[in-house]
């Protein structure tokens, strides 16, 4: 099991209709690779390039065996990403939960897109 959190296009869904939007994007239907960050937009591009310097990928852009050596920190907070056109979907490790829930929120805000805590309440926290 794992801690989720969704960062999306704040223009995307209402959140009147997030739960319905949401259960569509979960069909993961659209036809590209939704491990490529190019899928989705610039803001959630830049989003995606600053988390993963704190939690690098698991699938593309991972960090290599030679990053690894002398960094022990990278393996406690690897994270795996799923990019749609309008969202990036993060699976982190529960003991990383609240530094990932922080950041997340932190990176989103500064970033101008929106957050839905999954593994939360579904809370969804939109950029001022």
């Amino acid at each position: 099991m794992s801690y989720d959190v969704l960062a999306f296009d704040p223009n995307a869904v209402t959140d009147a209709d997030f739960l319905t939007w949401w259960d569509e994007q979960t069909e993961w239907a659209e036809d590209h690779s939704y491990e490529d960050p190019a899928v989705t937009t610039p803001e959630l591009r830049a989003f995606y390039n600053d988390m993963r310097q704190i939690f690098p990928s698991l699938g593309p852009d991972a960090p290599t065996d030679d990053d690894f050596d002398g960094n022990a920190n990278l393996a406690v907070g690897r994270a795996e990403y799923t990019f749609g056109t309008s969202l990036v979907y993060v699976c982190f490790r529960w003991g990383a939960a609240s530094q990932a829930r922080t950041t997340f929120i932190t990176l989103a805000a500064k970033h101008g897109v929106a957050v839905a805590l999954v593994s939360d309440d579904c809370s969804i926290l939109r950029p001022a």
